[in-house]
């Protein structure tokens, strides 16, 4: 058997000091999440991103940097994922846009609305990649290379 972690996408939105999240249906309910998602074939880890956001948030958003890349299993028998998450801004909201399936809301939460719901989280990757946005990690789009026809 070939070991295979699946590729997703991840953004940090920050404006005024809150974070756009996504209130999404899970297996073990709604939980919080960064708009996210999988690579798709034959798309680039950025046009990924841009993608994930409109369709969870009705968004646009706009790649400044990338926070980091993480490798992440939540237990021995679960599939890993590796994450790109990008830091951004969005802009030109389209409020009627329908969001995508499972997503039921957006919120905007503060740092401390987050630890006070860390129950709620997806994951723990959530709050552990606004803390790392907060630290000041930061590195270049330019990082990225894309070579697919």
């Amino acid at each position: 058997m070939v070991w295979k972690p699946h590729v997703t996408v991840a953004a940090v939105i920050e404006h005024e000091q809150r974070y756009l999240l996504v209130e999404e249906e899970t297996s073990q309910g709604l939980a919080f999440n960064q708009p996210a998602g999988h690579l798709e074939p034959g798309e680039s880890l950025i046009d990924a991103i841009k993608r994930e956001v409109n369709e969870e948030t009705a968004w646009q958003f706009t790649p400044e940097a990338i926070l980091n890349i993480q490798l992440w299993r939540k237990h021995a028998n679960s599939p890993s994922f590796l994450r790109v998450c990008f830091i951004g801004k969005c802009h030109n909201h389209q409020a009627e846009q329908a969001l995508d399936t499972g997503i039921i809301a957006t919120h905007w939460l503060t740092h401390a609305e987050m630890v006070a719901h860390k129950n709620k989280l997806r994951s723990p990757l959530v709050l552990t990649t606004v803390e790392q946005y907060l630290s000041g990690e930061r590195h270049p789009l330019s990082l990225l290379k894309t070579f697919i026809d």
